[in-house]
């Protein structure tokens, strides 16, 4: 089976939305203008999807108290060094970085509500 999205309540989805496709050259496939306002962003292949949305019957996790490998979302990155400058810029914060033995060069930030956001450049590329 082929994945289709992953799913995540937040606390602004308008808001969340328009900086992930602003900053992380992801579009909106499809979206909800009232309540829950329903996001489906494509990233720039256009085959893989985040649906963000506003569920209040339940809560939305403080993703910033949490730890970022417990729940990240991970970009390819040519250049993770000026990704984060920019991405900085944008208002992210800065998280940890990691340099394996296999010139993996990864660098982890949380985005304005405090989501984990990874920057990954592969010394052997996953895809």
């Amino acid at each position: 089976m082929k994945i289709e999205h992953f799913a995540i309540n937040v606390s602004d989805p308008q808001a969340f939305a328009a900086w992930y496709v602003a900053n992380c050259g992801m579009s909106i496939a499809r979206k909800l203008d009232q309540a829950p306002f329903t996001h489906f962003l494509a990233d720039s292949t256009g085959s893989v999807m985040v649906e963000i949305y506003n569920n209040p019957t339940d809560q939305v996790p403080d993703y910033r108290s949490m730890d970022p490998l417990i729940l990240h979302l991970a970009f390819v990155s040519e250049d993770p060094d000026a990704d984060r400058a920019r991405l900085e810029a944008a208002g992210a914060t800065f998280a940890e970085e990691v340099k394996t033995d296999d010139g993996s060069h990864l660098v982890m930030l949380r985005d304005p509500w405090g989501f984990c956001v990874q920057l990954c450049k592969r010394g052997i590329p996953m895809l």
